[in-house]
């Protein structure tokens, strides 16, 4: 039997990257998904690629920010499936990276409010939910940086967003534990998505910061990866092979983040 089957699944920023590749990953093994994402014909096309591969799917327009829409997005999750199982709190932005006397409290804002307080809207209005179904599995995407390296020029708000995230996802492992509700974070590395390309850099150059490695990271494949990379791991963390696994991040990076 596939090790989802039967299960359902809420992914936020499901549309592309890690996202719609763990939405596939989660489709293969036979769970029923629900791709949340301002990204309308992008997630639209990747619900419609697992339905065409015989999978269960639907798009729904999420702005991860506004306590309405994630409400009524988990909403929307229950009242087609029946029931959830599983909350992928991938959703995030890299935002501004700025010297911090130039980076504006609006850029900020606008990170902490998607990043971090758009985790925790997640979480809140999905809660019920699992604990209705008797348990569940809580994953949250995090990254090395904030975590395990601070040398990225000017990421001050990206970087406490998703220090943030983990020490979240500490607390609420605990909290949920006895409703049988595991929590737990993944924190990828050098991932190829094209966040990179909405990322503002603005004088970066002046903060100094700089990592040289001559000859090329020791990490495996030299730290670089892809999307499957991360949904394998989100699909241990959701499945039973991970029962017994609650309150930790996973570094998915190849031990690239050791050096720094």
């Amino acid at each position: 039997m596939a090790m989802l089957e039967g299960k359902v699944a809420f992914i936020t920023g499901a549309a592309s990257g890690i996202g719609a590749g763990t939405a596939r990953r989660f489709a293969q093994e036979g769970a029923m998904v629900a791709l949340a994402d301002v990204q309308q014909e992008e997630g639209e096309g990747v619900a419609g690629e697992i339905t065409k591969a015989g999978g269960r799917a639907i798009y729904l327009n999420c702005d991860v920010s506004d306590p309405d829409s994630v409400r009524q997005a988990i909403e929307a999750t229950v009242s087609e499936f029946g029931r959830l199982d599983i909350v992928f709190a991938n959703a995030g932005i890299n935002g501004v990276w700025a010297p911090i006397d130039e980076l504006q409290p609006e850029e900020w804002d606008r990170t902490l409010d998607i990043n971090l307080k758009g985790t925790y809207l997640t979480v809140h209005f999905a809660v019920p939910h699992l604990k209705r179904a008797g348990g569940g599995s809580i994953i949250i995407t995090s990254s090395v940086n904030g975590n395990r390296t601070f040398s990225t020029p000017g990421a001050s708000a990206y970087s406490t967003s998703k220090a943030g995230q983990v020490a979240f996802m500490k607390m609420i492992a605990l909290e949920l534990g006895r409703h049988q509700i595991r929590c737990n974070a993944v924190c990828p590395g050098l991932i190829h998505t094209n966040i990179e390309e909405r990322t503002e850099q603005r004088g970066t150059e002046k903060i100094g910061i700089e990592v040289e490695l001559p000859q090329g990271s020791p990490a495996v494949n030299e730290g670089e990866g892809d999307p499957v990379d991360v949904a394998d791991t989100c699909l241990f963390l959701a499945s039973d092979l991970g029962r017994h696994v609650s309150g930790v991040e996973i570094y998915v990076d190849g031990g690239a983040s050791l050096l720094r």
